[in-house]
């Protein structure tokens, strides 16, 4: 699903030659370095940097990935997303979905917002109420991918569709990397990759952004726009789940809309948590 090759290739294809220190040339026919410019910049030899990006060398040293790093212009998430593409010894095993109870019981103790646990492939495992009401559906069976590219698309619910876009496929690209022999997600991004023309796109780009916490903007048919404050709280056990939580400043518009939604009869609803236990 991702390599180091072609990470290396895209990103050494993005650094402008002269904020390098390279002279401008006319002749050029590559975008961005070329591979010995890249070796000699980083203090490799032309030929380990080559059999580096054709996978053919043997683990690259932190100091010789550090180096690239500098020379490459990479942020911390691409950094970590370098070792860990190059670290072909260690590969690491999909975590399972079970979602505990006290997860559930801390789902059903948020009312005010849309709060739901999600898992490393975007897979919705559980949402309380007011996640259902947002959504205009029951949450497990949800995937954000599949929501964003092939359901809704820009006109959809959300609001900022080209943003999600990006953090989406950003955040496929560091799963990928994790967890390169998972089936599922394997079977996810393929099917991203047949129904989406901007998905190929971007997934050919090969960025990688790490999930943040910032603004979330929906467009919802009932109650109009929610501009709402995004909160990621990664769980501490190695499952790659996360419990998201979607508030409203108070006061705010957004808060109104949140209070609106919550008094609508919706069958998507429940009293407590939906839970996927797959």
């Amino acid at each position: 699903m991702d390599d180091l090759a072609g990470f290396l290739r895209t990103r050494r294809a993005r650094v402008d030659p002269a904020a390098a220190g390279i002279p401008a040339d006319n002749r050029r026919r590559v975008q961005g370095l070329r591979r010995e410019e890249v070796a000699h910049l980083s203090g490799v030899s032309v030929d380990y940097y080559v059999r580096l990006e054709q996978g053919r060398a043997t683990q690259p040293s932190e100091q010789v990935l550090d180096a690239l790093a500098r020379v490459l212009g990479l942020d911390a998430t691409e950094r970590e997303h370098l070792g860990r593409l190059a670290c072909q010894r260690r590969r690491a095993k999909a975590p399972g979905g079970r979602v505990r109870p006290e997860l559930l019981r801390i789902l059903d103790m948020v009312t005010g917002a849309p709060a739901l646990i999600m898992n490393h492939r975007l897979d919705v495992l559980a949402g309380n109420r007011l996640a259902g009401l947002l959504f205009g559906r029951p949450m497990p069976g949800l995937n954000i991918a599949r929501h964003i590219f092939l359901e809704e698309t820009e006109h959809g619910l959300y609001a900022d569709w080209e943003t999600c876009t990006l953090d989406v496929v950003g955040h496929l690209r560091l799963a990928a990397g994790k967890y390169p022999d998972d089936p599922r997600l394997a079977s996810l991004i393929g099917e991203l990759a047949m129904g989406s023309e901007r998905f190929r796109r971007l997934w050919a780009r090969a960025d990688v952004r790490a999930r943040r916490h910032g603004r979330k903007a929906y467009r919802h048919p009932l109650v109009g726009l929610l501009e709402l404050h995004q909160e990621n709280f990664a769980l501490p056990d190695e499952s790659g789940m996360e419990v998201i939580v979607l508030s409203a400043a108070p006061g705010s518009a957004a808060e109104d809309g949140l209070r609106l939604l919550a008094g609508l009869d919706a069958d998507s609803g429940s009293a407590r948590p939906a839970v996927s236990r797959g």
